[in-house]
């Protein structure tokens, strides 16, 4: 397991991410539109975790939703209250982490997309991700997530990459750790400022949840219904999405003694 016990807050990453993975919103809008479907209708209140520069929040608010955005980095927090700041939208941002936010109310849903639950950093956290999020449901609330599998590290995380965009390059290297079941990369910025260039690093470094493990911190937490999808049938079109790698979550906080039952 990783040796922090905190996830990494990003800077670079969070000031260059909509420049660099401009590829990630259309798929994700197609899977959430398509599992969420029924439940949405029935959504007013709704907390984007680990929401990072505020797209899938404002495309929640633009739905006519009251927002909550939580992420634990500064500078996607700023960067995502300037953005639907511009947008006119009705989001509201708090800086937190996943572990214990907690919100001003409870709502109806609470979505965390772009596989950021990989980013707790020791598996006894899932449990503690899980309880934060039942107590920030109201009670028969949704919980809807992703996450890489073992698979994304081995096939889509390990080699080298470079992309480059106007004034910045961004080298990274991935590599998968077999026995510690964790995707680990090291990115290396390139950003042109006043008198040449400058390098600066992040490390990047995810956990492989399984099925059974996500399953057993959701029921000991009070969520039920607990559904899932493998994201390739979703992602239809994208060449980089392998079968087994991604998979998506459905869960659904109990409500009645009645379902607790079940």
């Amino acid at each position: 397991m990783p040796k922090n016990s905190s996830p990494h807050i990003y800077t670079h990453l969070a000031r260059y991410y909509d420049r660099f993975f401009t590829f990630h919103p259309y798929w994700f809008r197609a899977a959430r539109q398509k599992l969420l479907r029924k439940i949405l209708t029935q959504v007013h209140t709704v907390c984007d975790l680990a929401c990072g520069t505020g797209t899938t929040a404002l495309e929640l608010a633009q739905l006519g939703m009251s927002v909550y955005g939580v992420d634990l980095s500064p500078t996607m927090c700023r960067l995502a209250r300037a953005k639907v700041r511009r947008a006119g939208a009705d989001v509201t941002i708090f800086q937190g982490d996943m572990r214990a936010f907690r919100l001003p109310r409870p709502v109806d849903l609470i979505t965390c997309e772009y596989d950021a639950l990989n980013h707790v950093p020791r598996r006894t956290d899932l449990r503690r991700v899980a309880k934060a999020v039942a107590r920030a449901l109201r009670p028969g609330g949704y919980f809807y997530f992703d996450v890489n599998n073992r698979l994304a590290f081995k096939k889509i995380w390990s080699g080298s990459a470079w992309k480059e965009k106007p004034g910045v390059g961004m080298l990274t290297r991935g590599r998968y750790d077999q026995r510690r079941g964790t995707g680990a990369m090291d990115v290396d910025w390139f950003v042109r400022q006043q008198g040449g260039w400058r390098r600066f690093h992040e490390h990047v470094e995810q956990v492989a949840w399984t099925r059974a493990e996500i399953v057993q911190a959701l029921r000991a937490e009070g969520f039920h219904r607990i559904q899932s999808r493998d994201a390739a049938a979703l992602f239809r079109g994208d060449s980089k999405m392998v079968p087994g790698s991604r998979t998506f979550y459905v869960a659904q906080r109990i409500s009645t003694d009645t379902d607790r039952d079940r």
